[in-house]
């Protein structure tokens, strides 16, 4: 059964301001709501940054 919701609601408006720093570091410029007009590039810099980001912060907090 596949499940779609998240597993901490407030995680939403955190990974929200995330993609909003992330995209603003690369100088990509995020509206609020829809950003349909991003292309592939962008849009995938973005995410993959943001994976890049999140790995090397859990690589320094292991323990």
């Amino acid at each position: 059964m596949a499940r779609n919701g998240a597993l901490i609601p407030e995680s939403k408006t955190k990974l929200d301001s995330f993609k909003s720093e992330v995209a603003s570091s690369l100088n990509i410029d995020l509206k609020q709501g829809y950003n349909g007009d991003l292309t592939s590039r962008e849009a995938g810099s973005i995410g993959g940054e943001m994976v890049k980001r999140m790995i090397a912060y859990a690589e320094k907090n292991m323990h």
